[in-house]
């Protein structure tokens, strides 16, 4: 299945079964206390406490996320900065069981995967909370193995709101039948993860119940989609293959790696710069700043002589026009080159900076040297340690 096809699917498959579909376009959240949307569940959070959904009790969407807590995995073949999740919610009305019986019907039938490559991880139980067994009777009665974690089934957003235990759906990507559990073998990759939010932390540690017992499940697409392709990659499906192709295409010293780590940041700037975001030194604009230098700084690590004035914009269109981001490709690509000269500018005077805190400090930079380094200079941390002593940078 393609992209297109396979959120239709998914979208169908609910709506199909009384769900309405909400929007989820923006990763620039309303007012609150979040940079970006980092999880399906962010614009839902009223409503997952009780507050009625002018949409009704049954939702379903694919909202665009942007995640960093991750960003030193990025470079793998499965982890992204900018990803989209396809969501599915209860607000206060079917139980999760029957969240898991219809993610089993639509992987088998909708998504046509084999029960035999699927198995589960669920809630097993600690000092606060009983072992999830409506979810593993349910996995038990369709045959799908399970494997019983604590920390890592239980969903929460935070310290503090709502949370509650959930069961993962891994398949198997490997090239021998299943062998292991999610746990032991790493070709077992999640895709689906259905949480039963029936809780709520409090500032002062208690677990109480929710007003209502909630279902939020969070199905990545490009995970799905190498699933559903046959990649071992999620940057050799169709909808990354005009990144992909035309970057190994330009750049072909790059190796595997930072190729992917190229791919992915210059991908997710794009979907930044498309949701109004310019680069700033706070705040958002810091991240897409970040994103920028260090798609630059792994680039130039192989092609010291690349520029992002070389890419074409046909990446650039195919992204905008898959996440509806009505920005013209060719102002993309100026404010990535514009941010390009500025990180030119800081490095070349950055480096001998750096060099002479260095020397003074007598080779190691303490907490001192960097806030010096920063205050004065410009300079941040990040920025600092990538600039190694033959004046070279780093990631």
């Amino acid at each position: 299945m393609d992209t297109e096809t396979t959120v239709r699917t998914f979208v169908e498959f609910f709506r199909e079964r009384g769900h309405h579909r909400i929007t989820g376009t923006s990763l620039v959240p309303p007012p609150g206390d979040v940079l970006f949307t980092s999880a399906g569940m962010h614009p839902l959070t009223p409503f997952l406490s009780g507050e009625p959904h002018p949409g009704g009790r049954r939702l379903v969407n694919v909202q665009r996320c942007l995640r960093t807590t991750d960003l030193d995995e990025v470079g793998d073949p499965t982890h992204l900065t900018v990803f989209e999740m396809l969501g599915s919610w209860s607000l206060g009305d079917y139980p999760g069981p029957q969240s898991l019986r219809w993610g089993f019907e639509l992987l088998t039938d909708g998504f046509g995967l084999d029960p035999e490559r699927l198995h589960v991880t669920v809630f097993g139980g600690d000092d606060e909370v009983p072992p999830d067994t409506g979810s593993i009777e349910v996995w038990g009665g369709l045959g799908v193995p399970v494997e019983l974690t604590i920390e890592e089934n239980w969903w929460s957003n935070g310290p503090t709101g709502p949370c509650g235990p959930d069961s993962e759906i891994f398949v198997w990507t490997g090239d021998t039948q299943p062998v292991g559990t999610p746990t032991t073998d790493p070709r077992w990759v999640e895709v689906w993860n259905h949480v039963t939010m029936r809780y709520e932390r409090l500032p002062d540690g208690r677990l109480v119940h929710l007003r209502q017992s909630n279902v939020d499940t969070g199905m990545g697409l490009e995970r799905m989609l190498a699933v559903l392709q046959g990649r071992r990659s999620v940057f050799h499906t169709d909808l990354f293959k005009p990144w992909t192709g035309t970057v190994s295409r330009l750049w072909p010293h790059l190796d595997a790696h930072s190729t992917r780590v190229v791919v992915d940041h210059l991908r997710a700037s794009t979907v930044v710069l498309g949701d109004g975001v310019r680069p700033a030194n706070t705040g958002r604009g810091y991240v897409l700043r970040r994103l920028i230098r260090r798609a630059l700084t792994v680039l130039w690590r192989g092609e010291p002589t690349a520029s992002l004035g070389d890419l074409p914009p046909e990446p650039f269109a195919h992204t905008l026009n898959h996440f509806g981001q009505p920005l013209d490709p060719q102002d993309v690509r100026r404010s990535l080159v514009e941010e390009e000269r500025r990180f030119t500018r800081l490095l070349e005077r950055g480096r001998d900076v750096v060099a002479r805190q260095r020397r003074r400090s007598g080779g190691a930079l303490g907490e001192a040297d960097y806030h010096y380094l920063h205050d004065t200079h410009g300079l941040p941390r990040d920025l600092v340690d990538g600039i190694t002593d033959d004046g070279s940078t780093a990631a």
